[in-house]
């Protein structure tokens, strides 16, 4: 169960990173850093938010006229997977 940044477990992507968190049966997190991501290249992490597969909009988590938030700090990312298990009611599992 992921409860925080340092229980992610990251796999390659592109020239970076990705984690992707599963909160039930509809929501997922995807946390990626490389050099095409907001904040990539300066070392920080993107978001979004799937819900059955389709990326939305998460008022609270990403913008409100973006899918995806960026430019995150180890410390932000805690702060987004605390709101999405508060929004979800369960820890996220690593998929």
């Amino acid at each position: 169960m992921v409860k925080c940044f340092d229980d992610l477990e990251f796999r390659k992507l592109y020239d970076g990173v990705q984690c992707i968190l599963e909160f039930g049966n509809s929501f997922e997190l995807s946390i990626v850093q490389h050099g095409g991501s907001y904040g990539g290249k300066q070392g920080l992490y993107e978001v979004a938010v799937f819900e059955n597969g389709r990326q939305k909009i998460m008022p609270g988590i990403t913008e409100n006229y973006d899918t995806v938030k960026g430019y995150l700090s180890k410390e932000d990312v805690t702060s987004i997977i605390k709101k999405m298990i508060s929004m979800t009611g369960v820890s996220g599992i690593i998929t």
